[in-house]
């Protein structure tokens, strides 16, 4: 017989408290949160509506001098109703925390930039229902890659760094209508000859036919010979024996292409990287030819010289997007590298 059950409220934990939804969208509100935010805070919130979600590690690799200091800011963030967040269900351990763009981030960006919050197509329900959508783990995984990548660069002895990143999201408003990669990425390397490398990622968790991935080739040659850039092609498996087996697809594929020459395609599979610190800029690259096998793993920043038909891309480091004027749905693409730490404590 149970004589002490436990209380019902002691079997809830405790819950911030947070401005309602009306209350967040407001002029007064917001432009009261813009006097408390840090650079760094408004690069989040704008990496955020690009990239939809981002994980507590990502975050931290990207932004943040150690875990704790990160979430003590995020929690201050989520109760300001800048950032949303969620944990998904996992049958062992526990995920991590996961963010999302909230009502209040989304109008600071608007404002910030002289529009109205419908200018954005911003929806708090959209936001956060990628929580439910079976593209989670792609999108956190797509994510994590160049998260990876701008945690290199941040690095005291990187010789290059990410200077683009552009979210499907993005890419499909570009290209769409002929193929629809994941990601877009942009690399200079400095050291010891200043390069440069654009691409194309497709990020592979092995659930598409390996004849699938070497059908969208077609499409990439399709948008090399429209807008006569050719742009190399990266895809990134969960192990070599998916890499092996893909390879072999692509290769029938861009056997059947009228010029391969128009798609660059190079593999990788994430069992090259040992370590906690996973560097997708390590030599752990194939580069797809046929007539040219190679017979080592080239670095990410190689590959720009392993396609002599590459034209060069030049020194600068500007986003594309910043020089073609891109402002689809009212904002461009965020710089991938965070604010140096700013002088000004904000206001609590």
């Amino acid at each position: 017989m149970i004589t002490n059950p436990t209380p019902q409220r002691s079997l809830r934990g405790h819950r911030p408290q947070r401005p309602s939804q009306r209350t967040a969208v407001t002029s007064g509100y917001v432009a009261h949160l813009a006097t408390r935010l840090t650079e760094r805070d408004r690069w989040l919130a704008r990496m955020l509506y690009e990239h939809r979600v981002l994980t507590t590690h990502q975050i931290v690799e990207m932004a943040w001098p150690s875990v704790r200091a990160a979430n003590m800011r995020l929690l201050r963030l989520y109760r300001w109703r800048l950032i949303d967040r969620f944990q998904p269900f996992v049958t062992y351990g526990t995920a991590p925390m996961h963010y999302v763009l909230d009502l209040a981030g989304a109008a600071v960006l608007a404002r910030e930039d002289g529009l109205d919050l419908r200018d954005l197509d911003y929806r708090h329900d959209r936001a956060t229902g990628i929580a439910y959508s079976l593209h989670l783990a792609h999108t956190v995984g797509t994510n994590g890659f160049f998260s990876s990548l701008v945690a290199r660069s941040r690095r005291p002895d990187t010789t290059g760094r990410l200077t683009a990143w552009w979210s499907e999201t993005r890419c499909t408003r570009h290209f769409g209508d002929i193929v629809r990669p994941d990601a877009y990425g942009l690399w200079h390397e400095n050291s010891p000859v200043p390069t440069a490398l654009e691409w194309f990622l497709e990020f592979d968790f092995g659930t598409e036919r390996p004849d699938r991935l070497g059908r969208k080739l077609a499409g990439y040659a399709k948008l090399a010979a429209t807008t006569d850039i050719t742009t190399p092609v990266l895809l990134w498996m969960p192990t070599t024996r998916r890499e092996a087996a893909v390879r072999r697809a692509l290769a029938a594929a861009l056997a059947g292409l009228d010029d391969p020459s128009l798609v660059p395609v190079a593999t990788s599979s994430a069992e090259f990287l040992d370590g906690p610190a996973d560097d997708p800029t390590a030599a752990c690259w194939q580069p797809l030819d046929a007539r040219r096998p190679s017979i080592r793993r080239l670095h990410l920043p190689e590959l720009a010289r392993a396609w002599p038909q590459l034209p060069p891309l030049g020194n600068s480091t500007s986003d594309p997007a910043q020089a073609n004027g891109d402002v689809a749905n009212g904002l461009l693409p965020p710089s991938p590298l965070p604010p140096r730490p700013s002088d000004r404590r904000p206001r609590r």
